[in-house]
């Protein structure tokens, strides 16, 4: 599972011009679910995104996690980021989860955040969708659940 976290100002969705979600300061996570990913995998991500302190402290060290500063996460899923560009000039999506493990999973990462009594939204999942966001930073990580 490869999770790409911005710390946002704010961020928004929008599905066929209507907005679907939106938050103010908080984390855009774009979230690719690969096949062999599990609910391990959710979980890891899961516990590390919740306790990153990657918000400013009062002397302006990234020392505050998203619960500290009472952040709100939008959730997106993305499978692109699952994309094998090493061959070619296109793309070759083959490790990517099939939709339905993709959607179980993705709901699964969005239900372990939430139950950390963290503000949650999300995405539409399959949609296309419009993202609008204001970088805090910007500060930008990208994890990978296998990279443990």
């Amino acid at each position: 599972m490869i999770a790409v976290i911005q710390r946002v100002k704010s961020a928004s969705v929008m599905v066929n011009d209507e907005l679907i979600s939106s938050i103010n300061q908080g984390y855009l996570i774009l979230l690719g679910v690969l096949k062999d990913d599990s609910e391990a995998d959710a979980q890891f991500l899961a516990d590390k995104i919740s306790t990153f302190r990657i918000f400013p402290d009062g002397d302006k060290n990234m020392n505050l996690s998203i619960q500290d500063v009472n952040g709100s996460i939008l959730v997106v899923s993305q499978f692109t980021l699952c994309g094998d560009w090493r061959k070619g000039r296109r793309p070759s999506f083959s490790s990517s989860a099939p939709p339905e493990i993709a959607e179980t999973l993705y709901l699964k990462f969005c239900e372990l955040l939430s139950i950390q009594n963290i503000d949650l939204k999300t995405g539409q999942f399959a949609a296309m969708m419009d993202i609008e966001l204001i970088n805090d930073g910007p500060v930008t990580f990208v994890m990978d659940s296998k990279d443990i």
